[in-house]
Formats: structure tokens, C-alpha cells, sequence
């Protein structure tokens, strides 16, 4: 996937109304609440569609009072977490990466949980990625967030040149398959 396609598509479906960007090429992610213009930006690891997705995700998330600050407010735990600070980590991971999943399968993507903790090479994240699809499947049938439908029907309609009402069969279809 290429990621100018997800940030002409983010725009399009975003800017007007949260005077939001999405922008690449940066060493890390980061969400910057305003920038000199007026602008937000969701900046994203160099050009990884993934990361890109995965920062949207977040954005997905916070509400209006945490997308007023940087990075949302929030404090990250970086890479070399105990075993305790990754299952406190995976808690509040859950829904951002339920979301990134659904925007994945909506643009073609495989998707797989990222537990982004390079020091626990023996970790399982199985447990995490059977919690995130639960979530997942909560969401196609229960309904999706409006961003995260808006973002997910767009990403559908544009890469599968397909009407934005089947985005979630597609979702569902790709639900089933993964779990097989």
C-alpha cells in the first residue's frame, strides 16, 4: 500500500473538518496538536502504511480534549518494558489496534498485532491478538466508531473501486478468513 494514497485519502475524508493531516517521514510518530498554519499533524514513521494506519488509529481514539494536545496527552512506555509494563501496555493497545486492523482489511492489507517490545524476544502475543480480534468483531457487528467508519468506507471505496456500503461484508469476510 502506498502511503501518499493514505494521506490523500485521509485528507480527503478529514481536513475539512478537523483541520487534520496525515504526514510521513519522520523518525518516530508523534501527533503534533497544532502546527504554526492551524494545522494538526498525525506524523508517521518514514513511509510505512502501517505506522500511518496505526497512528490514525490513535487519532480514532482520542476525543476532542486529548487531540487539543500533543501526542494526546498520553505517556508512552518505549521499547524494553517488563512483562508487567506490556500487559499494562497491551491494555490501552486493544482499541487503537482493533481500529488499525479494520483500516488494514479495508485497503487490502494483512494485519498482525504489534506488541512493540523488542525486549521480550520470547513473548507470545497471542493472547493480545485473540483480545484485539474479539474487539474486532465486536466492532463489525456492533458498529463502527463515525471516523473510524468514514476512514474505513474510504480506504474500501478507493483501493477496491467498490461502493462504500460493502466495506463491512469485506470486514467481516476478512474477519473469517483470519480466523481460520
Amino acid at each position: 500500500m502506498n502511503a501518499q494514497f493514505l494521506e490523500k485519502t485521509f485528507y480527503d475524508v478529514f481536513f475539512s473538518t478537523y483541520q487534520t493531516v496525515l504526514k510521513g517521514g519522520f523518525d518516530e510518530p508523534f501527533y503534533l496538536a497544532c502546527d504554526e498554519s492551524g494545522v494538526s499533524q498525525i506524523q508517521y514513521r518514514y513511509n510505512y502504511a502501517s505506522s500511518a494506519l496505526h497512528e490514525v488509529s490513535h487519532w480514532c481514539v482520542a476525543g476532542k480534549e486529548r487531540r487539543q494536545q500533543d501526542d494526546f496527552g498520553y505517556w508512552y512506555a518505549e521499547d524494553g518494558r517488563t512483562l508487567a509494563q506490556q500487559k499494562e501496555f497491551e491494555k490501552f493497545e486493544v482499541q487503537p489496534q482493533a481500529y488499525e486492523c479494520l483500516f488494514h482489511w479495508s485497503c487490502g492489507m494483512k494485519f498482525d498485532v504489534s506488541v512493540d517490545n523488542l525486549a521480550l524476544p520470547d513473548y507470545d502475543p497471542s493472547p493480545f491478538r485473540n483480545v484485539v480480534l474479539h474487539r474486532v468483531s465486536e466492532l463489525i457487528e456492533n458498529g463502527l466508531p463515525n471516523r473510524v467508519s468514514l476512514f474505513a468506507q474510504a480506504l474500501f471505496a478507493r483501493h477496491y473501486q467498490s461502493s462504500e456500503s460493502l466495506v463491512i461484508p469485506h470486514l467481516r469476510e476478512c474477519y473469517e478468513n483470519y480466523c481460520r
